[in-house]
C-alpha cells in the first residue's frame, strides 16, 4: 500500500531557470527567435530522489501554445540527495520575439512516491524589448 506524503517529510525541489536569447541562431525575418536556457534542480529535502519526466508548457505573444512531455532530461533521469543539484542546458525556437515557458518535472523519492516540481512560469524575451 502506497503511504501519502506529509508536508515534514515531501521531498523539497528547488528549481531555477536562466533564459538567454541567441541571436546568432535567431532569424527575425522569418519569424524565429532562438533562446537557450540553463535549468538546476536542487533537493532541499532529506530524502533521495529521481527525476522521471518533464512536462513544458511553451507559449509565445502571437498566441501559439505547445506542451512538451518525454522521459528525463537531455537524455538523463539524475538521482539527487539530499543538498545534491543538477543543471543542464536546453533550448526553445519561438516564432515570436516574446513568450513563456512553465511546467514541472516528475519526480520520484527513494520510496517510491511520485510528486510533481512545479517550475515557474519565467519570460523569454529579446534584449531589444527589455526596458
Amino acid at each position: 500500500m502506497a503511504r501519502s506524503m506529509t508536508e515534514v517529510d515531501k521531498p523539497e525541489i528547488e528549481i531555477s531557470v536562466e533564459p538567454e536569447y541567441v541571436e546568432s541562431r535567431s532569424d527575425p525575418d522569418r519569424n524565429l527567435y532562438f533562446f537557450a536556457y540553463r535549468v538546476r534542480i536542487t533537493n532541499n529535502g532529506n530524502r533521495k530522489v529521481r527525476l522521471i519526466s518533464r512536462h513544458w508548457i511553451i507559449s509565445d505573444e502571437s498566441g501559439n501554445r505547445e506542451e512538451v512531455k518525454g522521459i528525463g532530461v537531455v537524455g538523463a533521469q539524475p538521482r539527487l540527495g539530499p543538498g545534491d543539484s543538477f543543471s543542464y542546458m536546453s533550448f526553445c525556437p519561438l516564432g515570436a520575439p516574446v513568450g513563456s515557458m512553465e511546467g514541472s518535472f516528475q519526480m520520484e523519492s527513494e520510496d517510491g512516491e511520485e510528486f510533481d516540481a512545479p517550475i515557474a512560469p519565467f519570460t523569454l524575451i529579446i534584449p531589444s524589448l527589455v526596458n
